[in-house]
């Protein structure tokens, strides 16, 4: 018997990114191939790139730089790169980097398997000429549904390609491979045993943010069918997942293509039922499209996380205009005003950018009184950088590098400040947590899980004072007790009881 094939995925990025490499790897089981989690145990390492800002693709190509390390020493035969960068640069980064064996767009991934089978057998497979993925779709959303372009993580109805394969039936998918709906349908075969696990509900994004070139190369909005996220929860669900984050790149505008822009309203409450799952956190969401519906939605239904990860970017009314958003610090700190009158406990975070062109002393004085009365469970910061094939790239009064790192470092250090502060508020509060992992250490066994207002990676976490029993995936009531930092220390409920 021929020894199988090996391969190795390596995820840079976001959760989106994770979705995507969990379909290439249900791909490439149905297609034989044998998954192993070192990269030097592979014969092919897949790196799924990140494309988004200058330290994330600087990342990205260290990533692929690494596994082009191991064809010295290891099983390593060949180095492939996927993902954002790679359908951002195509044929231009394959000729920057030719440690990459092979960088393959969006449009490779339905034939993933004998893309890399070629590569593996010396062969070449040209890459693409970038360009823009928002002119492959219609400019009226209602007419993107039925569009035959290539979709990481969407269930498409359009037919295959005359000479690709029929979909395997679901009894002929490997044990653990998600069942197809149809030829285009994702398959999926989970990369890890954690309890939480991302589902797409929308790809690409309508906004034109000045500063951002996400749209560039994921392509115009089209959200997935409410029937295609409630099969793939109920498939995870069997796997063991007991927590599902929706991720797209702006989750406030999902079902606008579908004929009603609330249909996650009423999505959420089917998700929230599904048998097994215990949590659902909505990720991604835009301020100006928040509605009075989706707050309540979010705020009252069992089961969803009563969380709001929203992308404010900057509170000055001068700098959003120049990003091409929109409001400012009132109309943003009302928004949190609303959201807590009817969810006290409700989480809430969000990235900002400091040192866009021409931002003022007075922006960035604006910007603070924001941090300081908005009470955010985690804030991000990031300095400007030009983005290629953004607006932003030709404005004036751009802020020299040392202005901008200055102003870097002083929110930064406002918002781990504030952020602990806000974690000390949290001190006394009963707590729905999950359980991820229990880990041994040098004085003994830790336990640590996330409560609602906390997102995977991007947020804190709860460490429990002891593991006694708790397994990853539980979810218990835990009374937070203490803070380390933006973490919050918790007894969970029975031990607190007995305490009494």
């Amino acid at each position: 018997m021929p020894e199988r094939r090996t391969v190795a995925l390596v995820t840079l990025g976001c959760a989106r990114n994770e979705v995507d490499s969990e379909e290439l790897a249900g791909r490439l089981a149905a297609d034989g191939w044998d998954l192993v989690e070192d990269a030097s145990d592979a014969d092919v390492a897949v790196v799924n790139t990140c494309g988004f800002v200058e330290a994330a693709k600087k990342d990205s190509v260290d990533a692929l730089l690494e596994a082009n390390d191991l064809k010295d020493h290891s099983r390593t035969q060949a180095v492939v790169a996927v993902g954002c960068m790679a359908e951002r640069y195509g044929k231009d980064l394959a000729e920057a980097l030719p440690e990459a064996d092979g960088v393959l767009g969006f449009d490779d991934y339905a034939d993933i398997s004998d893309r890399l089978q070629t590569i593996l057998n010396g062969g070449v497979h040209a890459s693409h000429t970038p360009r823009d993925r928002r002119k492959l779709l219609p400019i009226s959303p209602a007419e993107r549904q039925d569009a035959a372009v290539a979709l990481p993580g969407h269930a498409q109805e359009a037919p295959a390609p005359a000479q690709e394969a029929p979909a395997p039936a679901p009894e002929d998918l490997p044990e653990g491979v998600a069942p197809v709906s149809g030829p285009r349908a994702p398959l999926r075969r989970r990369l890890g045993t954690s309890p939480v696990a991302s589902v797409k509900l929308a790809s690409g994004c309508d906004r034109r943010c000045s500063f951002c070139a996400i749209p560039s190369f994921r392509g115009s909005f089209i959200s997935r069918r409410p029937s295609d996220v409630l099969q793939e929860t109920r498939w995870l669900a069997e796997q063991g997942v007991k927590e599902v984050m929706l991720v797209s790149e702006n989750n406030t505008s999902y079902g606008k293509d579908l004929g009603d822009i609330r249909l996650l309203e009423t999505l959420l409450p089917e998700l929230a039922d599904v048998d097994g799952i215990e949590r659902i956190r909505v990720s991604y969401l835009q301020p100006a499209e928040m509605r009075p519906g989706l707050i309540d939605v979010l705020t009252s239904t069992p089961k969803v996380a009563p969380y709001f990860d929203l992308s404010f970017q900057h509170s000055a009314p001068g700098v959003l205009r120049a990003m091409r958003r929109f409001g400012d610090t009132d109309r943003f700190l009302e928004l949190l005003d609303t959201i807590r009158s009817k969810a006290p406990q409700a989480g809430a975070r969000s990235n900002f950018i400091v040192g866009f062109p021409g931002e003022t002393e007075a922006d960035l004085a604006e910007l603070e009184r924001f941090l300081t009365g908005a009470r955010l469970d985690a804030i991000g910061v990031f300095g400007y950088s030009d983005e290629d094939g953004t607006e932003a790239v030709g404005y004036e009064n751009k802020l020299d590098a040392d202005t901008i790192a200055e102003r870097l470092a002083h929110i930064s250090q406002l918002a781990e400040e504030l952020t602990s502060q806000r974690a000390e508020e949290r001190v006394g509060e009963t707590l729905q947590v999950l359980v991820e992992s229990v880990e041994s250490e040098d004085d003994g066994e830790v336990a640590t899980g996330r409560a609602a207002h906390q997102a995977p990676e991007t947020d804190g976490q709860v460490v429990f004072t002891t593991r006694e029993g708790l397994v990853p995936g539980r979810m218990v009531e835990a009374k937070a007790v203490g803070t380390e930092g933006v973490d919050l220390v918790a007894e969970h409920h029975e031990l607190a009881e007995a305490a009494r």
